[in-house]
């Protein structure tokens, strides 16, 4: 497939945001849309010169809850017979690098490491057999979460949907097995978080099933994966990266 590579949003000064792809540590402008019709430009911009924006603009971010068991179990939760789903708003996005804001409603905001698939085309009624091939690429995600509001409300819509809660990126990577990659989580260099994709109670095929069952995914759209164990406070101050095998770190 031609479109094998990283791809990102990007800015340069105060230029317009433009998709573009890496090659080595320099970044190419895409004429048209990765998830269309395209074409790559000579990669000649060196990355450090270039703000990388949030590497899509999803039109709704599907997010499962306790896909992982021991994340389940350190909430005293059980493990979901099917997929618990939940939404976050695309309002919560922000790109690597952006400061996560702690709202005042909240006492206890949390870090969520997981992987994050990126829907390449329109998908419904997915079968197992077709599922991967509506996957454009994955990038990373923090699910930051206001643990206090989503036990207080006992649904999750608010508890997950500040503003600045869905860090997503740094990049989209197309070249990725789902099934076996390491995931780790730190904050302030103490590792919180560390699993491998293979300990997920649902696998990437089971979920694109399941959610296209439901709704429609469009172009652009992000699943975000589940987290494992380990999730925990945020302070002012903290510096959280979460690096996936394969992908990179998003900070």
């Amino acid at each position: 497939i031609e479109a094998l590579m990283r791809f990102v949003r990007y800015q340069l000064g105060k230029d317009e945001p433009h998709f573009g792809w890496i090659f080595e540590d320099k970044v190419g402008r895409i004429e048209g849309s990765p998830f269309g019709e395209f074409r790559r430009l000579e990669a000649d911009i060196p990355l450090d010169r270039v703000r990388l924006l949030s590497p899509t603009v999803p039109s709704k971010i599907v997010a499962v809850g306790r896909n992982y068991v021991d994340h389940a179990r350190e909430h005293d939760a059980e493990v979901p017979e099917i997929p618990l789903l939940f939404l976050k708003p695309p309002s919560a996005v922000i790109a690597s690098g952006e400061p996560i804001i702690l709202p005042p409603q909240s006492g206890q905001v949390e870090h969520e490491a997981e992987l994050a698939i990126v829907i390449g085309r329109q998908a419904r009624w997915l079968s197992t057999k077709e599922a991967m091939n509506f996957v454009f690429g994955y990038t990373i995600c923090n699910d930051v979460t206001a643990r206090d509001l989503q036990r207080k409300d006992g649904q999750w819509t608010r508890g997950k949907s500040f503003d600045t809660f869905c860090p997503l990126g740094p990049w989209i990577e197309t070249e990725l097995d789902p099934a076996d990659v390491l995931l780790t989580c730190r904050v302030d260099s103490e590792l919180r978080q560390m699993a491998s994709t293979r300990e997920m109670v649902f696998t990437v095929p089971q979920l694109l099933v399941f959610i296209s069952s439901v709704m429609t995914l469009l172009p652009g759209d992000v699943i975000l994966t589940g987290t494992p164990a380990g999730v925990g406070s945020l302070l002012p101050g903290n510096v959280v990266e979460i690096s996936i095998e394969g992908i990179g770190i998003l900070r």
